[in-house]
């Protein structure tokens, strides 16, 4: 077995782009998802080892010994860390020159060609599709002509695509990734502004069958057929957690839609309320995303088994926008979803996105209307971006809404607005983030209510004030951006 190293390499201060970001950014407050997409194949390759830089805040210097002993570093990367990485891949490179390294990541899977050639000879290959098993061939050491799902570069320099790596059919055949995270990770570096401190998250399926033009990892790897692990294996990484992370508030689920199969899901609320979850003085809730459109009948079973939160993404309150980017929703379904929530306690944590195909003024007035009367607990404003190998990237160069860079960010990590319509500017799109923001929260009722939140729970109440003041320097960073 080749000595692995996973990494996620170091990055922007504060960049929230590792292998578990569906949108890579620098967040409003300090965010870190944990990198789950690296953890897995970590979890399945023998004396291997995983570091996130960006969430330790390690730079090239505090892990560069890393790579004396290594035969074999595989390095997530995405459409805006991709120039960083191809520089720590050169560096590894240099300092131990038999060292085989790769990528992996949705900006290699659907550019594989393009990214060995942009790369050079820092890289000797790319990992398509699902690429836990891959990763697993590569460190047994199989030649490179003989691995599924890869693309490399052969002797003669020449770029050779291997054929397609199958989809994983059997989910219960991935072992669990927390014993990594517990390994290799602080657990109290990762932060999310909507969940309890500290959390644990991982996937208990792949796949979504929604359509959304916009999203990156089921249009790029994970594919719109929702395969899941048994509830039975969900439960015991959950038992897992609970006691080798006891420091753990918040499970967090991180299917794409955990609630699109209402059956499954009632079941695994059922088996979380066996284990304690939502019992009096039980420490741990449990927490998902979810489409806006969950029955309340799945809700009440939900919520009396432990869910505290859904992060939901409403994107949009104008019907038509929502056709247009196949979101598959209707606003008044939305609305009813989110007034049964409010009156079962469930908190939600709302995503809203700017700028999407159909957006003028008008509409951009809709939903910050539409979000102050469905009031979402808290909420996460985003600029649309157009991830190559996305339908919203296709539509944007066909229309020449873009001009098909792969200029996401800032320097300093921050979103940039790409796509601009002839009747509506980015720039103008890009303020009216700050809008949304200020509009939303800087109501008395808003106010009321986070102040009553932070009364309640001394923990919080630090919690809140240091979001605050991280909240006002992103906005202040913004408009340095503009």
């Amino acid at each position: 077995m080749k000595r692995t190293l996973f990494l996620q390499a170091p990055s922007f201060d504060g960049y929230d782009g590792g292998a578990g970001a569906r949108y890579q950014m620098k967040r409003e407050i300090k965010s870190f998802w944990y990198p789950t997409w690296l953890a897995q194949p970590a979890a399945m390759v023998g004396g291997s080892k995983l570091i996130d830089a960006p969430a330790h805040d390690l730079s090239w210097d505090d892990i560069k010994h890393e790579m004396d002993e290594r035969d074999l570093v595989i390095i997530h990367t995405s459409t805006p860390s991709f120039n960083q990485d191809v520089k720590t891949a050169g560096l590894i490179k240099a300092r131990n020159p038999a060292c085989m390294v790769g990528f992996v990541g949705a900006k290699v899977a659907v550019e594989d060609e393009k990214s060995l050639t942009d790369a050079g000879l820092a890289i000797d290959f790319v990992c398509r599709e699902e690429y836990d098993f891959t990763c697993v061939d590569l460190a047994e050491g199989k030649p490179l002509a003989e691995i599924d799902g890869i693309t490399w570069r052969a002797a003669d320099g020449s770029i050779v695509r291997n054929k397609n790596r199958a989809v994983i059919e059997d989910m219960d055949s991935l072992p669990m990734v927390s014993p990594i995270y517990k390994r290799d990770l602080k657990i109290e570096k990762y932060f999310g502004g909507y969940l309890k401190h500290p959390y644990v998250s991982f996937y208990t399926g792949r796949g979504c069958k929604s359509r959304c033009t916009f999203c990156l990892w089921p249009q790029t790897i994970s594919g719109h057929n929702y395969r899941f692990r048994s509830v039975a294996k969900v439960i015991e990484e959950v038992q897992y957690v609970l006691k080798n992370i006891p420091q753990t508030k918040e499970i967090f689920f991180d299917d794409d839609t955990l609630t699109d199969n209402h059956d499954r899901v009632m079941e695994l609320a059922v088996a979380l309320g066996e284990l304690g979850f939502g019992k009096p003085g039980f420490p741990v809730a449990w927490s998902c995303n979810a489409k806006a459109n969950v029955p309340r009948k799945v809700l009440e079973v939900l919520k009396a088994n432990g869910l505290r939160l859904l992060l939901v993404g409403y994107e949009s309150g104008n019907q038509q926008i929502l056709h247009n980017i196949k979101k598959g929703l209707r606003v008044d379904v939305a609305r009813q979803f989110t007034k049964d929530c409010h009156a079962l306690g469930i908190v939600i944590h709302g995503t809203f996105i700017l700028g999407l195909p159909g957006e003028t003024l008008e509409t951009i007035e809709e939903t910050i209307n539409y979000a102050k009367e469905i009031d979402p607990h808290t909420i996460q404003v985003s600029l649309a971006a157009p991830y190559p190998g996305t339908f919203l990237y296709k539509q944007a160069t066909e229309n020449g809404w873009f001009d098909g860079s792969d200029h996401l960010l800032t320097d300093g990590g921050n979103q940039i607005a790409q796509l601009s319509y002839p009747h509506l500017h980015a720039t103008v799109i890009f303020d009216k983030v700050e809008e949304f923001y200020k509009r939303f929260y800087f109501r008395p009722r808003k106010i009321g209510s986070i102040v009553n939140e932070m009364i309640r729970d001394f923990d919080m109440m630090k919690r809140r004030l240091r979001e605050g003041v991280e909240f006002f320097d992103f906005l202040r960073r913004r408009k340095e951006a503009a």
